[in-house]
């Protein structure tokens, strides 16, 4: 038996990157999953995988997360399709690129804003009334040590994702005696954006491995997909308001994490 068999998870980006490695983590242990992605293509092929390799009863649906009604419809579509919600995990990001602080746009600043925090807001208030229900209920929240440690020319991604934060604690106090748990996860991970930047700077990604404790990046599936779950199962009732560094010790003194940027 898995730690989640019987539940059933939201989770949005599952289409790539850390929100794919958290799907699949859930497929494995038992849960059933609905992938709320933009891309529809890199969404479908995820449900595809979780149903080939785990046998889980995965569904994709096309979610914008900037769009109120396209969130709200995600987590109405896995009470639909599976009878019920028990997890709620927001992780879906859309890049709006990296500029120096003088250089950042109000356009830029608000996507992230839109994209982290209303699209959580919006989830999280969609999915109370199911994640009450059964007494089951979790929100996991992706924040980012960008924010934490005031990581250069991304202000609009640190700010959003220390927002974020915040969002998850006062929901977690005011949560608290519906039982519901409400925690944040930073992880230090090989996510879509690491990857399009070490692409692009394979120098400074090298330095943030050999920077990081553990002398590595994380794994979406092996080395964050496993926490996910534990904050997702019956392990963690008790547990609630928490920020988990999932880095390899990145948060201990900080990874250098300079991207090159006119």
């Amino acid at each position: 038996m898995g730690a989640l068999d019987g539940r059933v998870a939201v989770v949005t980006g599952a289409g790539m990157g850390i929100g794919r490695g958290i799907a699949a983590a859930y497929a494995r242990e038992g849960a059933d999953v609905l992938v709320a992605e933009i891309d529809e293509q890199a969404g479908d092929a995820t449900a595809r995988w979780l149903r080939d390799e785990w046998g889980a009863r995965a569904h994709f649906v096309r979610t914008d997360v900037t769009d109120k009604d396209q969130v709200h419809a995600a987590v109405d579509g896995a009470v639909e399709r599976f009878g019920r919600l028990d997890v709620l995990v927001n992780n879906a990001w859309r890049g709006s690129g990296y500029a120096r602080f003088e250089n950042m746009t109000d356009e830029q600043l608000r996507a992230g804003f839109d994209t982290a925090v209303m699209a959580a807001f919006w989830a999280m208030q969609r999915a109370l009334p199911e994640l009450e229900r059964h007494g089951t209920g979790r929100v996991i929240n992706l924040c980012s040590l960008n924010g934490v440690n005031a990581h250069m020319y991304s202000v609009q991604y640190n700010a959003a994702k220390e927002a974020l934060r915040t969002l998850t604690r006062t929901a977690a106090r005011e949560w608290a005696p519906k039982q519901i748990c409400c925690n944040v996860i930073c992880p230090g991970a090989q996510s879509e954006a690491f990857r399009r930047v070490a692409a692009a700077d394979p120098q400074m990604a090298a330095a943030s491995a050999q920077a990081n404790p553990m002398g590595r990046i994380g794994d979406p599936l092996d080395d964050i997909g496993p926490v996910a779950v534990f904050l997702a199962s019956d392990a963690a009732r008790y547990l609630t308001g928490n920020t988990l560094f999932v880095d390899g010790g990145a948060h201990i003194n900080g990874v250098q994490w300079a991207p090159r940027v006119d």
